[in-house]
């Protein structure tokens, strides 16, 4: 029954495909913005704007997490006529969902002096048609004379654990005279940053050049005209997540004979590689995001190290199985060679069997790897027969053997730095696995939330 109850959910996964971005998310929180001028025609350029997004280490309860910004704007007259104006900024937006939260401890100075705000309506940013509350400031900006706004808040992320997105609309600035002089964009973090803990945009091409230095990243801008949807956006791990991440790194410094401690590090890599926002890897392909590689990597790395010190584990078996199962199935689709990790998940799950059959989780993973390995592993009654590993195949140097020593938990990739892939691809005979899947390699976008909501793929182990 739990079988067909798959099967089942499979067909109804394949008969409805949608694309990754369609699935539904948790409401957006407001983003950050330039401010916008009070009247449709003005002289008065912004000569340079320096925006830092300082996420917050501790989240409050009911957040996802936070980031303070401190936005300094400095504005010039061009032209021969004081100008006094009520300046706006926006504080709320739609999230998509017809609610509208607001940025939260909004602090306004010019030339140092904090002033008073008062509450308006104005357009959504974001959503043409919609009306939503702004804050106006009076400020006089006389001929050549320059100006210094300085607008701090806190921001709320969105997104879905374990990641998280951070929002700055540019475009409000665009009404302002000419083009923005310069425009400098801080990320700074609690922690040192990579491409483990920082994800790329999404090949969006506003954003795609920066600098990077330990916890902060840098993006620079001259003569800026930002137009309707140049916003900015930044994905990342959300920090309480990555909290638990760098504990249990210290945990097995500290202690590297402890193997529960390297199944815990195993297990949140892996939860961090397949992501359950995007329904696959964390950004859909593993081929286009070396993070992805990584994490999947020291993931491997990390559950070799839990089995050597507890081999008789079965739940960590079957979790090490659940890993491989899933890259070897979902790799495929991107031209990987996975046969290697599919037969290796295998044997896991045939010792995870071996060693408590009776396992609700091993069962369930079983169950999984029994559709995902399309004939590699057949269910016989109660138990299971595994064509694959009776054909002994020749597989050499595996993969996951290739990349179970790296990279190391002490020296991990820069963000968005490009890496060698292992050289080494497993050596297969005649009766070795084609691996054929029963899918089209376009179904690789299909959301497959029901599914891998149904098998709970985020289990304790």
């Amino acid at each position: 029954m739990r079988r067909l109850i798959l099967l089942l959910t499979v067909v109804i996964w394949l008969a409805f495909p949608v694309a990754v971005q369609a699935d539904v998310a948790p409401p957006a929180q407001v983003p950050g913005a330039n401010p916008q001028p009070g009247s449709e025609i003005t002289q008065v350029r912004m000569m340079s704007e320096i925006v830092t997004i300082e996420v917050q280490e501790d989240t409050p309860d009911g957040s996802l997490g936070q980031a303070r910004v401190t936005a300094n704007f400095i504005m010039r007259n061009l032209g021969d006529e004081t100008e006094s104006m009520a300046v706006r900024f926006p504080i709320s937006s739609n999230n998509g969902f017809g609610e509208y939260p607001e940025i939260t401890d909004l602090q306004v100075r010019v030339d140092g002096k904090s002033v008073e705000v008062s509450r308006i309506e104005g357009e959504d940013p974001q959503f043409e048609g919609d009306t939503v509350p702004w804050v106006a400031f009076d400020t006089t900006f006389s001929p050549e004379v320059d100006v210094n706004i300085q607008v701090t808040y806190t921001l709320e992320a969105s997104g879905e654990i374990p990641f998280i997105n951070f929002y700055y609309i540019f475009s409000t600035g665009a009404a302002w005279k000419g083009t923005i002089g310069s425009a400098t964009l801080y990320v700074r973090f609690p922690y040192e940053i990579s491409n483990l803990n920082v994800l790329p945009d999404g090949g969006e091409d506003l954003f795609p050049e920066h600098q990077l230095s330990g916890n902060e990243l840098k993006w620079m801008f001259t003569d800026f005209e930002p137009e309707v949807g140049d916003n900015f956006n930044i994905r990342l791990v959300a920090p309480e997540f990555w909290k638990d991440v760098l504990n249990e790194r210290a945990n097995v410094q500290k202690n590297p004979d402890d193997g529960e401690a390297w199944g815990r590090l195993a297990k949140l890599y892996k939860r961090l590689v397949f992501s359950s926002r995007n329904r696959g890897f964390r950004d859909s392909s593993i081929t286009g995001d070396q993070g992805a590689q990584d994490l999947f990597s020291l993931s491997v790395a990390a559950y070799e190290r839990a089995l050597e010190r507890k081999p008789f584990d079965p739940l960590w078996h079957a979790g090490y199985a659940d890993l491989l199962g899933y890259y070897g199935f979902f790799g495929n689709f991107e031209g990987i060679d996975t046969r290697a990790e599919t037969v290796r998940a295998l044997q896991e799950i045939r010792t995870a069997l071996e060693l408590d059959e009776k396992d609700e989780k091993v069962q369930e993973i079983a169950l999984t790897l029994s559709f995902y390995s399309n004939g590699g592993m057949v269910p016989t009654g109660q138990t299971y027969d595994y064509p694959w590993l009776t054909a002994t195949p020749t597989l050499g140097i595996t993969s996951t053997q290739a990349i179970a020593s790296t990279p190391t938990i002490e020296n991990t990739p820069t963000i968005f730095e490009e890496t060698k892939p292992a050289d080494e691809t497993p050596t297969q005979q005649a009766e070795t696995p084609s691996h054929k899947t029963p899918l089209c390699a376009s179904l690789i976008l299909v959301p497959f939330g029901v599914t891998l909501g149904f098998l709970k793929r985020f289990r304790k182990r």
